[in-house]
């Protein structure tokens, strides 16, 4: 009998936005915070090419790879049941043609099996978006703020704060739903724009550092959950501080294998006495095998 997939599908997400339901999304990079993610009620799942910074401990997105996001989208869509999963396509998989885009995006989608592709680009990327679509890929655009162009800009900034800024941003957001585009990330931009863009656009529009009137919201697994202490970007909130746990959890276990306190006869494995005794007699116990 064919298996029905019970996975959330963009008609879904689309009645969501259309009933005032806001949209949840989070990143997720491996078999734990996508298990955890979805079991927490997470809608949508995002492998972003953050993994970069977050798993790869680089300094930007940039040097992550396609090979990267198919590897850890493929683990997070392998144990996930429901989620709708998103892959990003990274820095310069897309750029060069249409052509090439198309390319990578179906590599994306069959070996990773995601259910939609996203790619960071306003206006002059409408082109790719609509040759992706007519192709069968949905794709999630992303404005405002794009970290993979973050030499050009100068740094993670703010965008749109000026009124030529803000009117490419509003072009932008009409662009990509004009090509195709299923929904729109909108990252670090006034508040004030973003919820003009929303109220634009008819597809959904997905915040992180936008303000509270998105029609959803997008965060770093890492981020909510404190996973790095130290500096906490403006645009999330610290839902718990389980990087301070983890390590304080790492430091008691190397002070009770430092003091002999761990392991103990309690996580021991034991054998038969008759085996034991067989083993003393004929001279193993002193490490005589022959």
């Amino acid at each position: 009998m064919r298996k029905v997939s019970a996975r959330l599908t963009i008609p879904d997400i689309l009645k969501m936005r259309a009933e005032g339901q806001p949209i949840v999304m989070l990143t997720a990079y491996d078999a734990v915070s996508a298990r955890l993610a979805e079991a927490a009620g997470v809608p949508m799942l995002l492998v972003g090419d953050t993994l970069g910074i977050m798993v790869q401990g680089r300094e930007s997105t940039i040097p992550v790879k396609l090979e990267h996001i198919i590897y850890h989208a493929s683990i997070v869509v392998n144990n996930t049941e429901k989620a709708f999963v998103v892959g990003d396509l990274p820095f310069m998989s897309y750029t060069i043609s249409p052509e090439q885009a198309l390319e990578n995006a179906a590599r994306l989608m069959q070996e990773a099996g995601v259910s939609a592709v996203k790619l960071e680009g306003g206006e002059r990327l409408a082109p790719t978006i609509d040759r992706l679509v007519h192709a069968g890929i949905p794709v999630m655009a992303h404005i405002g703020l794009m970290p993979q162009s973050v030499n050009v800009v100068g740094g993670f900034r703010v965008q749109g704060r000026d009124a030529e800024s803000a009117r490419q941003l509003l072009r932008d957001a009409q662009a990509v739903q004009d090509a195709g585009a299923f929904a729109v990330v909108v990252e670090s931009v006034p508040s004030q724009l973003a919820a003009m863009i929303t109220e634009k656009l008819s597809i959904p529009t997905i915040g992180i550092g936008a303000g509270p009137h998105c029609d959803g919201e997008v965060q770093v697994f890492h981020d909510i959950l404190g996973l790095f202490e130290g500096f906490v970007p403006r645009h999330t909130r610290q839902y718990a501080k389980i990087g301070e746990m983890i390590r304080e959890a790492i430091a008691a276990y190397v002070r009770d294998v430092q003091t002999h306190q761990f392991p103990t006869e309690a996580n021991s494995f034991s054998m038969k006495e008759e085996v034991l005794a067989a083993l003393r007699a004929d001279g193993t116990e002193n490490g005589a095998s022959h």
